[in-house]
């Protein structure tokens, strides 16, 4: 003879259901609360990135479709939290021409900034006989005949925050800086060996 499970017993398991879904729930909205609390206490602001000079070795049409450029890049990043400190994951510095590279990518090692702390980068940029489409070539050498060239600093990568002894999960930064090279006129910059010259650009960024 079987034994059948009478209905108070079922009941009993959902009400426990019920109330482990309750529990779990009231959880999450107290650690949501809590941290809520702390960010609108803490207040915390974007990192504040710049960038600072460019130092131009080569920049030049190799073939139609092709372009060669090293470069190196100063940029300066502040924390401007009083009571955050960020931590740099995996950021990647490259150099876009009207949205397509035209560099290879440059890592930077992880760095760790402290609150109010500044940061400096100088990371070497290249491309060698970089494909591009024949649109964008025209371009670039219509811009090196005028004198000025137009180009965005890309960094790409992960931020952690810390508050205290604890460690916000990462988030995804992006960072667009703008740089006008005067190719035309190096007399604006500072000659740097036989044929490289530093451009001061000191242009503030974008980040997302």
């Amino acid at each position: 003879m079987s034994i059948k499970d009478c209905g108070h017993h079922k009941d009993k398991k959902k009400i426990l259901y019920k109330r482990i879904g309750y529990g779990i729930l009231a959880l999450v909205v107290v650690i949501g609360l809590i941290i809520l609390i702390i960010w609108a206490v803490l207040r915390p602001s974007k990192s504040i990135f710049t960038l600072q000079d460019a130092t131009l070795y080569s920049f030049n049409l190799t073939s139609p479709v092709q372009l060669t450029s090293i470069f190196q890049t100063t940029i300066v990043a502040r924390n401007p939290n009083n009571k955050i400190e960020i931590y740099y994951d995996n950021l990647h510095v490259y150099a876009n021409y009207h949205d397509q590279p035209i560099s290879l990518s440059t890592s930077i090692p992880p760095t760790y900034q402290d609150s109010n702390e500044v940061t400096i980068w100088s990371p070497f940029l290249q491309g060698q006989n970089i494909p591009i489409a024949s649109f964008i070539g025209t371009q670039i050498d219509g811009e090196i005949q005028s004198g000025s060239v137009y180009i965005v600093i890309k960094i790409d990568g992960r931020v952690r925050w810390r508050v205290g002894s604890m460690i916000i999960r990462w988030y995804h930064i992006h960072v667009n800086c703008p740089a006008y090279i005067p190719l035309g006129n190096p007399s604006i910059g500072i000659k740097v060996g036989n044929n490289a010259v530093k451009y001061q650009l000191t242009q503030r960024c974008n980040i997302n």
